[in-house]
């Protein structure tokens, strides 16, 4: 069948126009490229999860006057979810192309 006079291109670049179907190229969110970002990444995601329940933990802590039980509690806490963040990270996804 004809392209009935460029309609396809024309809707393709409509449709991008208006966000509906971005550019691959620009696209992120996903994995970064090479084995330095994504190592990078990982540790972001450990240290961050750590810091995150660690400052709760001290922060319950002071406001509560429990110390040290809440911040041991929410550093363990925030330490499974950076390992459950790198899981994720790592876990093959069942619609990805290879």
């Amino acid at each position: 069948m004809e392209h009935r006079d460029g309609f396809d291109d024309r809707l393709r670049q409509a449709r991008a126009k208006q966000g509906l179907d971005p550019d691959p190229a620009k696209a992120g969110g996903g994995l970064p490229t090479g084995p330095w970002g994504i190592g990078f990444r990982a540790g972001v995601e450990v240290v961050a999860a750590l810091v995150a329940g660690a400052g709760l933990g001290f922060l319950l802590d002071r406001w509560l006057g429990t110390f040290p039980w809440l911040f041991l509690v929410f550093f363990l806490v925030g330490g499974a979810a950076g390992v459950l963040n790198v899981y994720r990270l790592f876990k093959p996804r069942p619609n990805a192309k290879p």
